[in-house]
């Protein structure tokens, strides 16, 4: 197959990867010149995604990858075209299609006859049929069903872990139309691997869900149901921690059971999925009124644990405060909705001065961020904002002056921190 991946960013490079490995030829098509250069030359634009370095020179120098800035030449000669450009949310929850109409008419001007189109960045349901359909038979003349084909296969994978990710678990699909979903999954199971191993609590392969509105729908229930998860799991937590209770115990014990699967509690919810997908959600439903709450749930912990440190710090005017990771989460260089931004916005509000440290930003990079780069200077608290394995040995000795320490994430050792007092959501 000739096969067109539009979006060459963290899902859709390891993606336009995964398929060229298979034998099949790849073009990617990204808007970001740079991105395209360095694909081209087999080098990774971003870091920390497991196996892409070699796998994305291997594709390249076995002419099976390449790269282009202009979609419509890369459609153009497309049996197939994934679509994985971002859909954003704005503030009150509206999403914003300017990128994906922009990409999508693109695609119409050279669409073939009998290409099949499937998108696969998470979108509002009836999305697919209702906006994409009609926008790609505007553009490219064809008629849906006879002249093309389109389905929505919402990505399920992690950055940092896609390519054990797209083996491991179901590929969702789902057709406008019956003949589109055939070909969609017949694609699919020509471009992925499947792990077989016996301890997969379900058969993974290609699971054909009936509609598009079925698999978007999916993507936004999975996603939704994990912060909501995660907001009963902090509710838990800040109830805990006014009782003296440690609810770590409280949810190993739950859990030892099948019927209970609570979450971590910690101090924020970020990345480009969870914070957002419940809002894509509740803009098709907003009478949900559990989603809604656990989103402000959520989106207040990093408030929540501003507050602990003043309670155990006192009065925070002035007060130099070490915040510990920039990152949404330990390991990832991605600060899309990450808690630093609230925890900063927080320390602010009650007159401190934050300073942010990240094992995997420097100065510069912070400061683009628009935040204040630690220089080493003596600070009188920190908290701990991302799971960077490098927490795990930090101790009282690396910062002296630090009375107070915040740990949002339980991932410092009590025994490194004796002579501090070291705090806990939900201890």
């Amino acid at each position: 197959m000739r096969i067109c991946v539009v979006g060459l960013g963290k899902i859709g490079l390891p993606l336009a990867v995964q398929y060229a490995s298979k034998g099949h030829e790849v073009i990617g098509a990204d808007i970001d010149a740079r991105v395209v250069d360095m694909v081209n030359r087999g080098l990774e634009p971003f870091p920390g995604e497991h196996d892409l370095d070699l796998m994305l020179k291997r594709a390249v120098g076995d002419e099976l990858l390449s790269a282009t800035t202009s979609t419509r030449d890369a459609v153009a000669s497309a049996d197939v075209v994934v679509v994985v450009v971002p859909l954003y949310v704005d503030a009150s929850g509206v999403p914003d299609f300017s990128s994906m109409d922009a990409a999508t008419e693109e695609i119409a001007a050279t669409l073939r006859l009998g290409t099949l189109v499937c998108y696969e960045t998470t979108l509002p349901v009836g999305t697919t049929r209702q906006r994409w359909a009609p926008l790609l038979e505007l553009g490219s003349g064809l008629t849906l069903g006879s002249g093309f084909h389109l389905a929505f296969s919402p990505e399920r994978v992690l950055t940092g872990r896609v390519f054990a990710d797209l083996c491991r678990y179901p590929k969702l699909v789902g057709g406008v139309d019956e003949e589109s979903a055939r070909r969609a999954c017949a694609f699919y199971e020509a471009v992925l691997d499947f792990d077989e191993r016996d301890d997969l609590p379900r058969a993974n392969g290609v699971w054909d869900l009936g509609s598009s509105e079925a698999a978007e729908l999916a993507k936004l229930a999975e996603t939704t149901y994990r912060d909501v998860n995660i907001a009963l799991a902090n509710q838990f937590a800040l109830h805990a921690g006014r009782l003296g209770v440690d609810v770590m115990r409280v949810i190993e014990a739950c859990n030892s059971q099948p019927y209970s699967h609570i979450h971590q509690p910690g101090i924020a919810v970020g990345g480009h999925c969870i914070p957002v997908y419940p809002q894509m959600y509740l803009w098709n439903d907003p009478s949900a009124s559990v989603v809604r709450a656990a989103r402000a749930a959520n989106a207040a912990m990093p408030g929540h644990t501003v507050d602990l440190l003043c309670a155990a710090y006192g009065d925070l005017s002035g007060a130099e405060v070490l915040v510990l990771g920039a990152s949404y989460r330990g390991g990832v260089k991605e600060t899309a909705f990450s808690g630093v931004f609230g925890v900063v916005g927080a320390l602010l509000e009650r007159g401190a001065v934050p300073y942010v440290s990240d094992p995997l930003y420097n100065a510069a990079e912070l400061r683009a961020l628009g935040l204040v780069p630690y220089g080493g200077q003596p600070v009188e608290a920190a908290i701990v904002q991302a799971d960077h394995a490098d927490y795990h040995l930090l101790a009282a000795s690396d910062l002296p002056s630090v009375r107070v320490l915040v740990d949002g994430r339980r991932v410092t050792d009590p025994a490194l921190w004796r002579g501090v007092r070291r705090v806990v959501i939900g201890g």
